[in-house]
């Protein structure tokens, strides 16, 4: 692995719309005929070039497509050193990215996604390669590299990319075999002793096979500092990808493509900023948590957890009856230090796919995509921002079997009607067994029995059955009836057992529990038992439940088409998100409960303008989505350990919003862009029924001495900002014969948003113990900001060669992607400071 990565790295808008459609329409009126779709630059616009997609599982032109993409192709994607996932929700309007606990990506689209830690639960926002489905939000870590384009489909997409993607879709597209022998390789080095590097190489293995083997690796030192220990880094980025896809045409009929993917990533995760202390317990605050630094507004400011010391009781039952005033117990008491907690990942994916291709005749197309993908990962993550161990994860045991199987037949399309029908399984198999250390927390007290660590097993078998059908039908020369749908049935078999470390100390605090609370007899748990708190009050049954649900998603639209440069589409749509089991720590076993499916219906209307001899692009839409059984990951009061995570289900939400992108060409070399989005959620009644519930900080509503539920009712949905925007500029001058300059800079931001259901009214409440930053006033906003990223460099010898400087956030913006309480702490996460290197690529 050394020797390869060395070589690696050698928004009014629709009636604006309207009149610039009309102005259009005059335009073209004078033209003999509609112009034909465009395949390569235009005589007058050498800069424009027509973007094909694959949003109806058929090659299309973008601006022919009734749905709302966006589409960023390979030069852009190269040109802005798009590489990550956090890359893609930066440059697609809507789509936000942040930071987890547990280093899980959460995606959230237009408003709709799903803030769920646990590496086996579905995400809104669904994600594949080459319409090949990385079902899990885990598995999209290292998937963007060496890409033809990214494709983001949004609003709900079930009818044709099944349900999990109620936000929408992203679709990788990765670059394919040429037909000539090809190579390419970058390399840069930039801040951090940041190092990286892509390679490819391509083209025929025969008249009628082809190969591309590509591979991307970089290396970094860490970009956080300990804000207690002088000298200590976190953050280094360090992993391996590669892809090798093989195609092959043994007829004229039959075309085959196989491709195997995988990546290890051994990263380190990113460590929290500590912003506020609220404990579990008050007045068991340790001392080593009642004095951990808040951080400064530096987003390399943080704290981890190496090793720690605690307290273990000799005698777990004795500290636990002597807590309670039973005479004569031993409550003595040692003293250990935790073994090695430091952030570190190792995860490591492959996924092979078979794609087949069978013309059936000059009618139809059979397509079968057969994958299997094995994911393994060890995952040490410090959720608390302290050197303390408060809540740190490790290790963090996980692994992923997926096989999925999509058939479908497609006509050629070359009629007035389009139409594919298919269908589609999945078998999957999660497993996560999550180590959780609390040494240093409130809970790990006397009574309590000192108790500091457990274990949470989550095992999901997953099976999923679905048929569709999508048609389009031209009524007219300019007007398109679309209407689709998709059936899916889906089962999952969940076994949950949350456990104690082995020292005895869990399993002495809830044998102790079942014989005070119980209402039955029952054998007391041993050192490795399930603990959790069953219906009848006592220890030692593993969480067993099948969660079956089925649900119809479907879509209709209309498309109009004045002129081949414009069109129209209204879209009404409904997708799915299929519930799932929590890993988590609780003594309820009602914690343990799935959230059920969720629906979004969405009623979307916009266009698509091609403008001035398609020196202009405008697009837009507006759209109001009806969101019912939100899925989030919300609070619950333990009854042991006071406030803990829980997935809920939110009855009734909606989001009303619209959008607009403007690319401009105004000269030869100069494109100059734009994107706005408006978004306004809220949570709804229910039938006259509000959503009530305990926030991060509990029952945080009412006094200090008459806690009360708070009403969610009207509160704004975590990650959706009222506005997101961006502009951009690049310009390129032709410097002779096949040399170039160029330069280029985003901008782009956000209005401010919330991380949890009311989190604009979370304050603290300065209860015994409490306490927070001074420049904190409310814990769970995310306030607004802009970043700015730039780049400029020079081509030469045909674009054979070139060399680029670029920067990102270059004026080293604080901006915060995440706030979240665990246990006793509230910590920020934030985007990375400035970065800024250079990259040196050849091809040929």
């Amino acid at each position: 692995m050394t020797a390869i990565r060395c070589v690696v790295y050698g928004t009014g808008m629709i009636a604006l719309a309207v009149g610039l459609a009309s102005a259009a329409q005059a335009q073209l009126a004078s033209q003999s005929s509609p112009a034909a779709p465009v395949t390569k630059p235009s005589s007058s616009n050498q800069d424009v070039v027509e973007i094909v997609v694959t949003a109806n599982k058929r090659e299309e032109s973008l601006n022919k497509v009734g749905l709302s993409v966006t589409a960023i192709g390979a030069e852009m994607l190269a040109t802005r050193r798009i590489t990550s996932v956090q890359d893609i929700a930066a440059a697609v309007p809507g789509l936000k990215y942040a930071e987890s606990g547990t280093n899980t990506p959460i995606y959230t689209l237009r408003g709709i996604g799903f803030n769920e830690e646990s590496l086996g639960v579905y995400p809104s926002v669904s994600v594949y390669t080459d319409e090949v489905p990385l079902p899990f939000p885990v598995l999209t870590l290292r998937a963007a590299f060496d890409l033809d384009r990214v494709e983001a489909l949004k609003g709900p997409q079930g009818t044709l990319f099944g349900q999990n993607a109620t936000g929408g879709a992203i679709n990788y597209i990765a670059a394919k075999p040429t037909k000539t022998f090809r190579y390419g390789a970058d390399a840069s080095y930039g801040r951090f002793n940041y190092r990286s590097g892509n390679a490819f190489v391509s083209g025929p293995l025969s008249p009628n096979a082809g190969f591309r083997l590509a591979v991307s690796a970089a290396d970094s030192d860490g970009w956080q500092y300990s804000l207690t220990r002088p000298g200590d880094r976190n953050g280094k980025q360090k992993y391996l990808a590669g892809r090798l896809t093989l195609t092959a045409q043994p007829s004229s009929a039959l075309r085959l493509r196989a491709t195997v993917t995988a990546w290890q990533d051994k990263s380190e995760p990113q460590a929290a900023q500590l912003i506020a202390v609220r404990a579990q317990n008050p007045a068991a605050v340790q001392l080593g948590v009642s004095a951990a630094p808040f951080a400064p507004l530096d987003p390399r400011a943080a704290d981890w957890t190496t090793t720690s010391p605690y307290v273990v009781c000799v005698d777990p039952t004795g500290c636990v009856l002597g807590a309670f005033g039973v005479p004569g117990q031993n409550t003595a008491t040692l003293r250990r230090t935790t073994p090695n907690l430091r952030p570190r990942s190792n995860r490591k994916f492959i996924q092979g796919a078979l794609r087949a291709d069978l013309d059936l005749g000059d009618v139809a197309t059979l397509t079968s995509i057969t994958s299997y993908l094995h994911f393994n990962q060890h995952l040490f993550s410090d959720k608390d921002g302290t050197a303390q161990a408060v809540a740190n994860i490790g290790d963090g045991l996980a692994n992923i079997r997926s096989f999925n199987q999509e058939l479908r037949v497609a006509n050629t399309g070359r009629g007035p009607f389009r139409w594919v029908v298919g269908a589609n399984y999945e078998n999957s198999r999660t497993f996560e067994d999550q180590g959780l250390t609390f040494a240093n927390g409130s809970s790990s007290a006397p009574g309590t029995g000192y108790i500091n660590t457990t274990g949470s097993e989550v095992l999901q078998k997953i099976r999923n059955y679905a048929v569709f059908a999508n048609g389009e039908y031209d009524i007219a020369s300019a007007l398109t009836l679309k209407l689709g749908g998709r059936y899916t049935k889906s089962r999952n078999r969940a076994d949950l057992c949350s456990k104690g470390n082995g020292d005895g100390a869990v399993s002495s605090l809830f044998n102790i529990l079942g014989s005070f609370f119980g209402s039955v007899p029952f054998t007391p748990i041993g050192v490795d038992s399930c603990y959790v708190l069953n219906s009848k009050g006592v220890p030692g049954d593993r969480i067993k439940s099948t969660l079956s649900e089925h649900n119809f998603s479907w879509r209709a639209g209309l498309d109009y088409k004045p002129s081949s440069n414009a069109l129209f589409y209204t879209n009404i749509s409904r997708g799915y998100k299929a519930g799932s089991f929590p890993t988590l720590a609780s003594a309820d076993y009602k914690a343990y409960f799935p959230v059920t499916q969720e629906s979004v219906t969405s009623y979307e209307a916009g266009f698509k303008l091609s403008l001035a001899d398609r020196k202009v692009q405008f697009n837009g839409a507006a759209f109001y989505y009806d969101y019912n059984n939100k899925q989030i990951r919300g609070k619950t009061v333990d009854p042991i350990f006071d406030v803990l995570d829980i997935l809920v289900n939110v009855p009734k939400s909606k989001v009303l919003g619209a959008e607009a992108e403007l690319t401009i060409r105004p000269t030869r070399g100069l494109t100059l862009g734009g994107s706005v989005t408006y978004l306004d959620s809220k949570v709804r009644t229910k039938n006259g029924t509000h959503f009530v519930g305990p926030t991060a900080y509990g029952r945080s509503c009412g006094t200090n001495a008459v806690p009360a539920q708070c009403d969610f009712t009207g509160s704004e949905l975590p990650f959706t900002p009222k506005w997101s925007y961006s502009l951009s500029a690049d310009y390129r001058y032709q410097i002779g014969d096949g040399n170039a300059f160029f330069v280029g800079a985003d901008l782009r931001g956000q209005s401010s948003s919330v991380s949890t259901l009311n989190g604009r009214t979370i304050q603290f409440r300065n209860l015994p113990n409490d306490r927070h930053a001074s420049y904190i006033d409310l814990p769970f906003v995310i306030p607004a900001y802009s970043v700015v990223d730039a780049r400029a460099g020079y081509e030469f010898a045909d674009r054979r060669y070139k060399v680029m400087v670029w920067g990102k956030n270059v004026f080293n913006k604080y901006y915060v992607t995440n706030a979240a309480h665990y246990l006793d702490t509230t910590v920020r996460f934030t985007g990375q400071p400035a970065t800024y290197g250079i990259t040196l690529s050849i091809k040929n």
